[in-house]
């Protein structure tokens, strides 16, 4: 394994998922035992759109000034429930979960068939790093949604005078 992506990791609580040709999207992650864990697609949970059916995605990490300090390509394992590496993982990611219910009532919760908890592991060199890094910022244009429409404003019960 690279020494910049373990030390990258290790100081990680979000990373950046890309899977497939989709774009990327940053999701709560645990490094534990040199792979990189993650849980969503559940209720409650975040989502990890394409993750479910991938073998492979790409995952970048920043540093401690906040840019981009490497991207590495992964390959994706689902942890499934009474797997040895399900009793070794799911207790320490619920127990660094920020809001959580609480440990073993959140590991219960994580045994439904619709939460996926994944396990990525580092495969190769970095794609990314240092001197290959890009010198441009990569920003993309926002999603469409709902969310950015103007709507009509709210009703108001009371008349209120302006100012002279």
């Amino acid at each position: 394994m690279h020494p910049l992506v373990e030390e990258a990791m290790k100081k990680a609580a979000v990373a950046w998922l890309t899977v497939g040709d989709n774009r990327a999207y940053p999701v709560w992650c645990v490094w534990l035992d040199g792979a990189l864990h993650v849980v969503g697609d559940g209720a409650g949970e975040q989502p990890l759109p394409g993750l479910a059916t991938a073998s492979r995605a790409a995952v970048t990490a920043r540093g401690d000034h906040g840019g981009r300090v490497v991207t590495w390509p992964a390959q994706v394992h689902r942890l499934r429930p009474g797997d040895e590496a399900w009793t070794a993982v799911v207790p320490q990611l619920a127990a660094k979960r920020l809001n959580g219910p609480g440990g073993e009532e959140l590991a219960r919760r994580w045994e439904s068939p619709e939460v996926l908890v994944c396990r990525l592991t580092p495969d190769g060199d970095p794609v990314e790093a240092g001197p290959t890094l890009p010198d441009t910022s990569l920003s993309a244009p926002v999603p469409e949604t709902p969310a950015v429409h103007r709507v009509r404003r709210p009703f108001r019960l009371h008349r209120v005078r302006k100012r002279p």
